[in-house]
């Protein structure tokens, strides 16, 4: 178990950008895979995407390709989320989440270790 905190989320006009960041607490994150997921009103918590740590291969969800980024910082043990180009679909609890897969995973049962999540409202 590795602890993480989100922080950045907000209040954004459509059309606008937002950086989510993960702090990883306490442990190396070589052994893991990062990922951030979603989770809007009603709905299943939904796969963003994920990045393997050592490899830094990343996999990214169909409906934010070209606008998300992903990103780490290997000496602060941090991942962020650029968000670009953000829509009002995009409005939802952003999570950060780990797991010691080595691969990277849109499976959320694959993750053990969860942040407590962050807001993210996009206007129209």
């Amino acid at each position: 178990q590795v602890q993480l905190v989100e922080s950045g989320g907000g209040l954004v006009q459509a059309g606008g950008s937002l950086r989510l960041s993960c702090a990883a607490s306490g442990r190396s994150l070589n052994d893991y895979s990062m990922g951030w997921f979603r989770q809007a009103p009603g709905k299943e918590r939904e796969f963003v995407v994920s990045i393997s740590w050592s490899a830094g291969i990343t996999l990214y969800a169909d409906s934010v390709k070209g606008r998300f980024t992903i990103s780490r910082d290997n000496a602060k043990s941090t991942v962020d989320l650029g968000m670009n180009s953000l829509k009002p679909e995009d409005t939802a609890v952003y999570y950060c989440a780990a797991t010691r897969t080595r691969r990277m995973t849109s499976n959320r049962y694959e993750y053990d270790s969860w942040g407590q999540g962050t807001q993210v409202t996009v206007s129209s």
